[in-house]
């Protein structure tokens, strides 16, 4: 990246940061724009620079994940077996400093922040970009035919339930709250195990 798309990907994850923290904490329906702006030390009209609503800004992190999994597919060992190289590229998403463990009652705000009809609205956007990318990194990997070849397709899918269940799971935890990337690392194992019978 040049230095203007760096300064302009900072600013675009702190927008990210800024509304969910400012949901988590406040609610969601009592966030408006330019608090997340303020917050993030920019303007609103900054903020509509970058994302069209509040909804759209806070899932921005998941987004950025699915596609830093997609390209880390990618990067991978060439010799390392497809489900070992997903495994360990989207958990790494899941694994940094800061990440680990959640602040006590936040995932009770997350939960609460999900209901929002137009979390979910944002979500089904996302979730069918964010399948393609995996789609794609699959395909790549393996030499499959996008167009023609549901195995891919069948790979990203599946790997976009696991995330969904996981994170589903860690909001409705009680104290422990287990890292999130433990949980994601189980169902992508279960999965890649031909999910056997529950042990």
């Amino acid at each position: 990246m040049s230095l203007r798309e760096r300064k302009k990907e900072q600013t675009r994850e702190a927008l990210s940061w800024a509304a969910l923290h400012l949901a988590v904490e406040r609610g969601i329906e009592n966030v408006r724009v330019e608090d997340i702006a303020a917050a993030a030390g920019v303007s609103a009209r900054t903020f509509n620079n970058y994302f069209t609503s509040k909804f759209e800004a806070i899932y921005w992190r998941a987004l950025a994940r699915s596609e830093a999994a997609a390209v880390a597919v990618r990067e991978r060992p060439a010799g390392e077996p497809l489900w070992d190289a997903v495994i360990a590229a989207v958990v790494e998403q899941y694994t940094a400093e800061g990440e680990s463990r959640a602040p006590e009652g936040w995932q009770a705000g997350v939960r609460a922040m999900m209901q929002a009809p137009e979390m979910t609205g944002e979500y089904l956007k996302l979730s069918r970009r964010t399948e393609r990318e995996m789609a794609v990194a699959v395909a790549d990997r393996t030499g499959t035919d996008l167009d023609k070849d549901l195995y891919p397709h069948l790979v990203a899918a599946a790997v976009a339930a696991a995330v969904y269940v996981a994170t589903d799971r860690w909001m409705q935890s009680e104290p422990p709250v287990p890292p999130m990337a433990s949980l994601i690392e189980d169902g992508l194992r279960q999965i890649a195990a031909g999910l056997p019978a529950p042990r």
